[in-house]
């Protein structure tokens, strides 16, 4: 597990499992400060015996706020529909869980296989680097919200953070690897902790 903070991202970090040929995950967060306006950037890169399960998103702390996430669905759709199409499809996502995704969600489900490294290194590769790029630029022209906009952000989060800690699809195969206490402490105090 990596993190750190900056300026504008109250936390950023990386978590990794490498178990093979059981499991291989790199989980990345972004979360921004709560006093900008700019959704959080995830990454779930998860390889299981069986597929590959690929994610990126810019995921939205207001889902229905036009203010906070028009500007960036304007610029993150064309990059999603640039290479969805040419991934096959991932698994539905829960209801209860769609309120935590953008409409640029990119999410695949590739069968282990020789097919499957030319799609990770031509179509998963370049599109984590646009989406990326797009937030990297998103963070550069973030401004500043008012004190009342900050705490709607902070109580975005706050689901956000419960929802996940809560429903962790890792939560299994972390406890399998190192057991029930650990796993929840691991959970709760250093994958989504605010």
């Amino acid at each position: 597990t990596w993190g750190c903070k900056t300026k504008y991202l109250k936390k950023v970090r990386a978590a990794c499992v490498q178990a093979s040929p059981c499991a291989s995950v790199l989980n990345l967060l972004m979360m921004p400060n709560e006093d900008i306006d700019l959704p959080f950037f995830g990454v779930d890169l998860v390889t299981l015996p069986s597929a590959h399960l690929l994610a990126l998103d810019l995921q939205p702390i207001l889902k229905n706020d036009n203010e906070h996430t028009k500007k960036v669905w304007e610029k993150l759709i064309p990059i999603h529909d640039k290479w969805q199409h040419l991934l096959p499809k991932g698994s539905e996502i829960p209801q209860e869980a769609r309120k935590f995704f953008s409409p640029g969600f990119l999410w695949t489900k590739i069968p282990i296989g020789s097919e499957a490294d030319q799609l990770i290194q031509n179509i998963i590769y370049p599109a984590y680097k646009e989406y990326l790029s797009l937030y990297i630029e998103l963070l550069r022209e973030a401004t500043k919200v008012s004190k009342e906009r900050s705490k709607m952000f902070s109580q975005g989060y706050q689901s956000y953070m419960s929802y996940r800690s809560t429903k962790d699809p890792a939560r299994n195969m972390l406890t399998r690897f190192y057991g029930k206490d650990w796993t929840e402490a691991y959970i709760h105090d250093v994958l989504f902790s605010v």
